[in-house]
């Protein structure tokens, strides 16, 4: 088809040609349009945005088949024409090559790197977040491991850590009703009457969204997406435990009822108690919101995660420390403990196989055994 290329010379494809079947007339205009966006950003300043430094065209038609295999596998999976890609698609997408694609390490890695480029993109020219994946591939034919995850020790260092972070309110932030309401709250809390409090009160206590969000997070691995979309409704107090339906879940493929500790339940009442006096929360059933009233994001879990590792003298360096590392934490020691299925009704894997990649023994269980072995 006429166009199908940026520039003759260089012979980068936009669009292959089996793709076109795939789509209606406006459907084939609006991908054109963002694919030679895609291109022309790779050539002239994908590599380094900040120093305008593009790739070479060799890379970037390379790039051009892998992110158009990307857009073609996850049509046919998800049905039918979409654009922009997204981040679950993506980590299907990663997901489906460690398990289903009969190819190299280094194949594997090519496409994944592929993918990588797409969100690169994305995130600089739609603000998307960072993609999370829960698998890494070399591209130079390394093997592919997830991610880190944290210890034993390391989970209950962050458990108490995000104990001393929860803050509310100073008492010069809040006027009006919200303050009256702050007020009833804190009287009630430090059993005192309301005209009593002063500002020393505010002081003395604890805010429980962090200590709620986090723990909530350590028991159930949740996702990012399940972060950023979780509701009040998913929270079931008389029996411990979130229920999430399946059209709030971020895999989309089932109602899941996920296991909460008592701790956890405790922050939780006490969270949605608090939750009241917050103006923001007047008009959504979000569970959580930012301090500017957002949903969370990858990135803003992620500086959640590391200020706590901060906090609890948690070493970060050489460590892939994402917001999924709390998930991998629990997949693992959930399969150890309990086995596979256990670790997948916990974790919600549609796909068992999945799941399989927490059978692996802990550092600390494998230390013991080398020092069984004298």
């Amino acid at each position: 088809m006429e166009g199908d290329e940026i520039d003759l010379d260089r012979g980068i494809v936009v669009i292959p040609k089996s793709h076109e079947s795939l789509m209606n007339d406006k459907q084939l205009i609006n991908y054109r349009k963002q694919r030679f966006r895609f291109m022309s950003w790779l050539l002239n300043v994908g590599k380094d945005p900040e120093s305008a430094s593009g790739y070479s065209e060799y890379t970037v038609y390379g790039t051009a088949y892998r992110t158009a295999r990307f857009d073609k596998w996850r049509w046919e999976k998800f049905g039918g024409y979409s654009m922009p890609p997204t981040e679950e698609e993506a980590k299907a997408f990663i997901e489906w090559l460690a398990f289903d694609y009969d190819q190299s390490e280094t194949a594997k890695g090519k496409l994944q790197e592929g993918v990588r480029r797409y969100n690169k993109w994305l995130h600089h020219d739609k603000n998307y977040d960072e993609w999370e994946y829960d698998y890494q591939f070399d591209s130079s034919g390394g093997n592919h491991q997830p991610q880190d995850f944290l210890s034993v020790e390391e989970r209950r260092k962050i458990r108490q850590a995000v104990l001393t972070i929860g803050d509310i309110p100073s008492p010069g932030d809040v006027y009006g009703e919200e303050r009256e309401g702050w007020l009833t709250h804190l009287g009630h809390l430090l059993n005192k009457p309301r005209d009593a409090i002063n500002d020393n009160d505010w002081e003395k206590v604890i805010g429980w969204k962090e200590p709620s969000l986090v723990s909530a997070s350590l028991d159930a691995g949740l996702r990012p997406a399940e972060v950023r979309t979780a509701s009040v409704r998913w929270v079931d107090l008389q029996n411990s435990v979130l229920r999430i339906p399946k059209e709030e879940s971020s895999k989309n493929v089932g109602n899941w009822t996920v296991s909460l500790k008592d701790e956890t339940t405790a922050y939780l009442e006490r969270w949605l108690e608090e939750r009241e006096r917050y103006d923001r929360y007047d008009d959504t059933d979000a569970l959580w919101l930012t301090a500017r009233g957002n949903r969370y994001s990858s990135k803003s879990l992620r500086r959640l995660l590391h200020r706590l590792c901060d906090e609890a003298g948690i070493e970060t360096a050489n460590r892939k420390m994402s917001w999924y590392t709390i998930r991998h934490s629990v997949g693992t020691y959930m399969a150890k403990e309990r086995g596979l299925a256990a670790a997948k009704a916990q974790l919600r894997h549609r796909n068992p196989m999945t799941t399989m990649k927490y059978d692996q023994v802990p550092v600390e269980d494998r230390r013991d055994a080398l020092d069984k072995m004298g």
